[in-house]
C-alpha cells in the first residue's frame, strides 16, 4: 500500500517573476502575449454571479465572477467527472464547483490529466498559463493539464481511452495542435497521482491526475487566452527553472512541481522504454 504523503503546498499567485521581463523569451521560443493579435479577455459589463448548487438540495452562496475573464468563466460550466479516492466514478459536477476550496475542503474530488509532450530532440514542451486562468494564472507547467468531461466518449475507462481523448481535445484547444498529430493511441498512460492545492482563498485543485506521455514533432498555434508563453526545454533547463522556483524567482504549478520532484526525470531518461514504467494499479498520494 502506498503511504499517503500530502505535500505542504502554499497558496501562490503566479505572475511574471521579477527576473523575467515581459515579452522576453526564456529559452529562445515564442511569447504568445507579445505576438501580433494578442487579446486580453475582459469581463462582460455588469456583475456575473453564478449560484453554486451541489446535488438537488444543497445550495451554496453565490460566487461573484465579475472580475474574472469572460471566456474562462464560460468554461466553468463544463461538467467534470466526480470520483472517490480510488478513482471510482461517483457522479458529475461543473468545473466551478469542483474548484471551489469550500467544496474541496468537504472532499470533492475530480478526474484530471497531465500531458508531457517531447519533440524528436527529447525536449519537453512547457507552457506558462495565461493571466486569464482562474486557477494558478501565470504559472509555468507541463504541456497540457485539464479534465475529461462527463460525456460518453470521455467517461470510457478501458486503457484510459476517455482520458486520452480528452487530452487530444485540450491539446487542440490550448496549443492548437491538429488532432491528427496527437491521436489517443499514441499517448502512453503511465500512472495516476492524487494531490490537493489551493490557488487562492477561493479556488483550488483536488484531483486524481492521469499522467500521459507522448513523443512527437507537432505544429503549434496556442490560444493566448489559455497560454501566455511556451518553451521546449532540456533537462538542464528545467532543473534550472526548478531551482529558480525554489528561490521564488518564478512560479510553477503544484502538480508539475510534485511530478518533477518525484518521477519526471526518471521517465525522461527512458522515453524509449516507458512501457517498463507503467503502473495502473497504484494511485500515488502526493
Amino acid at each position: 500500500m502506498v503511504r499517503t504523503m500530502w505535500a505542504a503546498l502554499r497558496i501562490v499567485s503566479c505572475r511574471w517573476p521579477l527576473w523575467i521581463k515581459p515579452n522576453t523569451p526564456l529559452f529562445c521560443t515564442r511569447n504568445i502575449a507579445g505576438s501580433p493579435g494578442f487579446q486580453t479577455g475582459t469581463a462582460a459589463s455588469g456583475a456575473r454571479n453564478l449560484s453554486v448548487t451541489l446535488g438537488s438540495t444543497r445550495k451554496m452562496p453565490e460566487i461573484n465572477t465579475d472580475n474574472l475573464d469572460e471566456k474562462q468563466v464560460q468554461l466553468l460550466a463544463e461538467m467534470c467527472i466526480l470520483i472517490d479516492e480510488n478513482d471510482h466514478k461517483t457522479g458529475a459536477d461543473n468545473k466551478k464547483n469542483c474548484h471551489l476550496n469550500s467544496n474541496i475542503e468537504k472532499g470533492m474530488l475530480h478526474r484530471a490529466f497531465s500531458v508531457f509532450l517531447f519533440n524528436s530532440e527529447d525536449k519537453l514542451l512547457l507552457q506558462q498559463r495565461s493571466d486569464a486562468k482562474i486557477t494558478f494564472p501565470g504559472c509555468f507547467t507541463n504541456t497540457c493539464c485539464s479534465h475529461p468531461l462527463h460525456t460518453p466518449s470521455e467517461l470510457e475507462e478501458q486503457d484510459a481511452i476517455g482520458v486520452r481523448r480528452a487530452a487530444q481535445r485540450r491539446l487542440k484547444a490550448e496549443l492548437g495542435i491538429p488532432t491528427d498529430q496527437v491521436p489517443p493511441e499514441d499517448m502512453i498512460y503511465l500512472t495516476r497521482i492524487h494531490y490537493k492545492a489551493q490557488s487562492d482563498g477561493m479556488w483550488g485543485e483536488h484531483e486524481i491526475d492521469y499522467i500521459l506521455f507522448m513523443q512527437k514533432d507537432v505544429e503549434l498555434d496556442p490560444d493566448p487566452n489559455e497560454i501566455k508563453t511556451y518553451y521546449y526545454v532540456t533537462k538542464e533547463e528545467l532543473r534550472d527553472m526548478l531551482e529558480k522556483a525554489k528561490r521564488k524567482e518564478l512560479e510553477i504549478t503544484p502538480w508539475f512541481s510534485l511530478i518533477a520532484d518525484t518521477f519526471l526525470f526518471k521517465w525522461w531518461d527512458n522515453l524509449q522504454n516507458l512501457k517498463d514504467f507503467k503502473d495502473h494499479e497504484k494511485i500515488y498520494r502526493m
